[in-house]
Order: structure tokens, then C-alpha cells, then sequence
């Protein structure tokens, strides 16, 4: 069987030993979005990542659906157009002001999703991924202010702004720098948008809607999946993990990474399955901070444990990358700009994930296989131990 895997051809026989092992490595598709390679990360539409920092969302969300950057007549077009999508429909409120308050900020995207599908669903695939898209800010900031009591007084929704302006506004923080939010929020946004097509959360969508559910049904499932610790949630850990070291003295991070290691729990924001080199995510967010927060503590230490935290790791010859992921940074620079509860970090992957997951299940429900798209999705699973039995 011949597949592709990093964007180089591979040759890959399935053999007994993939059975039970999460299909990882194994070719089941193509991905027309973005791809990963060793030296330089993710790439969306064949550009690294490195090279799409300072563009602003919208115009990183044109590329996704389009596959080119759009010159600045195509991108004022297309704001607009998510401008005239923007409007949540009525009675989304009235439904997460009935979600329990100590529900994860997960489970509230997920629903928060679903119910947008339930109020309006057009079953175009396209039309319901960019309404989707257009909507995501306004139900965003609504999760903060219902799930936190903060339902009164909520600000007239500008659909006229920025997709993360919109939010910022929403959300509408005392003595928050609203500038630097939301440029904090815009690189992450772009950062994480798209990882590939055989990540759990783009792969669990693109599953869901191969049985031709709807657009909304299958990024709710995609939240779903994105919301384990092993998955999206490490960012929220990685934080935990960032104000539980406690200090930016190198020796003491040195000594804390050891007794984390020593008593065999993980060290967050560092390896990567594919990269051999620093996470240029992680790179782009390390130039950032030091740009607009040098001296925040949290930043100090990450900027130690990124120094330090490679060396030990590097001692176990079986750890094959060593060096930051995009988890590492993420965190630090969002509690910075006031977004300081951990556990709300994942949403913002979320957010970011359903403009690449909703450009992957377009192109594989409308583009691939001459238009006809990829069919259900129905991998073999084997009986194990078992005789065949047969009734006389």
C-alpha cells in the first residue's frame, strides 16, 4: 500500500502490529489544508506557518477555504461576507443561561455549537461552515459572561469588527488592554487553526460528517474530541503545570523538572510527533511575549523551562524531540492579557480548530473524488480470540 505521511511518499503495509494502535501512521486519505514536516512544522496550503503569524485571521481563514491568500480586494469582500453571517440567532442565549455553571468550558462549546446548528441549518456544507465560522466570536465571549454570571449589560455585538475584536468586546473586562488581547488572541488563532488531517479532533469531525450529519453535529463532535487531556487540554495542563514550577530561577526549574520526571509525571509543552526542531508555534509565541510582557513571571518561566527543560529531557535517549511545542507559550501569554482561568484555554483552540476542520469537511464532502466526496467512513476491526461459530 502506498500513502503519504509527513508530505513524503511512503510505503506502508498493514500488517497485524497496527491493529490496536489508534490507526497511527496509517494513510486512510489526503488533506488539502495543511501538513506537518519536521524542520519547519505546520504549513497551511503549502506556506509555513512562520510566514502566517502576522496575518490576521480572516485572511488566514480565506487561505483554508481557498487554498491562496487573498489580495485586498478578495479580503474586505470576505470580511464582509462573514460581517453578514455574524448575527447569532435569538434564544442561544436563553439556552446556555440553563447550563449548569461548574460544566466544563468544553462541554459549553459543544453545546454552544449545537445549539447554533438547531436554530439554523441550511445544509450547504459551505454556507453552514463560514455562518459557523462568523458566529464563533459572539458565542465565545457569551460562554465567558453566562458561565461566569456576567449576563446582565452584555455589549451590542459589532459585527462590523474584527472576528476577535468582536469577542474582546463581548467579553468586555475591566482594565483589560483590549489592543493587546486581542492581538495575544489573533496569533493564537492562527497558530492553531489547522495541525493536518489525522489529528483526533479534525479526524472525529471529518468522520461525523461522512455519515452526512450536519456541519454543526460534527464540529460539536470534533470539540468533544479536542476536549481530552491527551488532545486539545494540554494547554489548559501546561499552564497548571507553568504556575506549579513557581519560580524562574534556572536551578530550581532544573530541580523541578527532575522530581517531575523522577516521580513519572509528564513535563508539559515539549516534544512533538512529527517535529524534530522547536515548534515554530512555540517560536512565534516566545517573539511575542518578549515583545509585550518580558517581564510577566509566568513568561520568565517558561522562557527558563524552555532553556532548561530540553537539556534534561535530552538525557533519555528514547524521547526523539525534546524541544517546545505550541503549548508551551500559549498559556502564559493568554493569563497575561487577563484571560486567567485555565480552564477556558481549550475553547480557544476550539475556536481557532473550527476554521480548519470546517475547510477539511467541506473539501472532503463537496471537492474530493471529482465532487462526489469521501464516502462514510468504516474502518475493519477483526474478532479477537474468537472462534467463528456457525448454528446448525
Amino acid at each position: 500500500m502506498v500513502g503519504y505521511l509527513d508530505n513524503e511518499e511512503v510505503l506502508c503495509e498493514v500488517t497485524e502490529n497496527h491493529l490496536n494502535t489508534g490507526l497511527r501512521g496509517i494513510p486512510v486519505g489526503t488533506c488539502r489544508t495543511s501538513f506537518v514536516t519536521p524542520d519547519e512544522g505546520v504549513h497551511y496550503c503549502g506556506y509555513p506557518i512562520s510566514e502566517l503569524v502576522e496575518y490576521a485571521p480572516e485572511d488566514v481563514i480565506y487561505l483554508l477555504f481557498n487554498k491562496e491568500l487573498p489580495n485586498q480586494e478578495q479580503a474586505a469582500k470576505f470580511r464582509s461576507e462573514l460581517s453578514n453571517r455574524a448575527t447569532v440567532p435569538e434564544g442561544v442565549e436563553e439556552v446556555l443561561q440553563s447550563l449548569p455553571k461548574h460544566g466544563h468550558p468544553m462541554d459549553w462549546l459543544s453545546i454552544g455549537i449545537h445549539t447554533l446548528g438547531m436554530f439554523e441549518t441550511t445544509g450547504d456544507w459551505l454556507e453552514d461552515a463560514l455562518n459557523l465560522i462568523a458566529r464563533m466570536p459572539r458565542l465565545m465571549g457569551l460562554i465567558f459572561r453566562y458561565r461566569e454570571g456576567r449576563e446582565r449589560d452584555i455589549p451590542v455585538d459589532d459585527v462590523t469588527k474584527s472576528l476577535v475584536a468582536r469577542f474582546v468586546d463581548t467579553l468586555d473586562l475591566a482594565g483589560i488592554d483590549n489592543e493587546k488581547m486581542t492581538k495575544v488572541v489573533s496569533t493564537y488563532m492562527v497558530l492553531h487553526m489547522d495541525h493536518g488531517g489525522g489529528n483526533l479532533s479534525t479526524f472525529t469531525g471529518k468522520s461525523i460528517a461522512s455519515g452526512k450529519a450536519t456541519v454543526y453535529s460534527a464540529i460539536a463532535g470534533a470539540m468533544n474530541a479536542l476536549s481530552g487531556p491527551l488532545h486539545g487540554r494540554a494547554n489548559q495542563s501546561c499552564l497548571e503545570f507553568v504556575l506549579k514550577v513557581g519560580t524562574s530561577d534556572e536551578e530550581e526549574v532544573e530541580k523541578f523538572v527532575r522530581k517531575e520526571l523522577a516521580e513519572r509525571r509528564p513535563v508539559f509543552g515539549f516534544g512533538h510527533a512529527v517535529l524534530s526542531v522547536e515548534d515554530p508555534r512555540a517560536t512565534a509565541q516566545f517573539e511575542l511575549g518578549q515583545k509585550i510582557c518580558p517581564d510577566d513571571e509566568n513568561f520568565k518561566i517558561i522562557r527558563a523551562l524552555r532553556k532548561v527543560a530540553p537539556k534534561v529531557l535530552s538525557e533519555n535517549k528514547k524521547i526523539r524531540n525534546p524541544n517546545a511545542n505550541v503549548d508551551i507559550a500559549s498559556g502564559a501569554l493568554l493569563h497575561h492579557v487577563g484571560l486567567r482561568d485555565p480552564t477556558y484555554y481549550t475553547t480557544f483552540f476550539g475556536w481557532a480548530r473550527v476554521a480548519g476542520i470546517g475547510a477539511q469537511i467541506v473539501d472532503e464532502r463537496v471537492v474530493m473524488r471529482a465532487g462526489r466526496g469521501v464516502p462514510i467512513y468504516r474502518p475493519k476491526y477483526f474478532p479477537e480470540n474468537q472462534e467463528l461459530r456457525h448454528v446448525d
